[in-house]
């Protein structure tokens, strides 16, 4: 299957199903990494999703590719000193297809100014990836730190990338 560009644009109320079904697959590939089980109704916890649809300070994007979704942001802290990319996924089907790149500049672009964004030394994948989005939008000025999880000392640290746009 051919994947068409992308598009990116901001949640509707309308959009929120879609975002929740996607919440679960993003979930589930993160639980990999993070580790934790669904609760027994199946779902995972869901404060952040719940943030990007009522919390002010909070943007969240749904990509399409044709009239098919095929992933979204949560971009938090948008009043803050720095704009945290919260969450990012790309369904499977979409994936080293390029899309990932191509939202995720169009994510930042709205919101310039400094970026922090994390992940997992265990998800190879997402390493090589925002290692390669900092390069590309930040060339050499960009920093990686590992910083603790708050309230989980039984898990690795995330790596943080920061850098800053026009």
């Amino acid at each position: 299957m051919t994947i068409s560009p992308a598009t990116v644009r901001p949640v509707s109320a309308a959009d929120r199903p879609t975002v929740e079904r996607l919440w679960l697959m993003f979930r589930h590939d993160m639980a990999e990494f993070q580790g934790g089980l669904p609760s027994p109704d199946a779902t995972y916890h869901s404060d952040r999703l719940r943030a990007a649809f009522e919390d002010d300070d909070w943007a969240a994007y749904l990509f399409t590719s044709g009239d098919r979704p095929v992933g979204f942001s949560f971009v938090r802290a948008l009043s803050g000193p720095a704009r945290v990319l919260n969450s990012f996924f790309v369904v499977r089907g979409a994936r080293r297809s390029g899309i990932g790149m191509e939202v995720v500049r169009e994510v930042i672009s709205r919101h310039p100014g400094p970026w922090k964004i994390a992940f997992q030394d265990s998800n190879a994948a997402a390493v090589a990836f925002w290692r390669r989005v900092a390069t590309e939008i930040a060339g050499e000025a960009w920093t990686e730190e590992r910083l603790p999880v708050p309230n989980r000392p039984d898990v690795p640290p995330d790596v943080w990338i920061s850098f800053t746009t026009a």
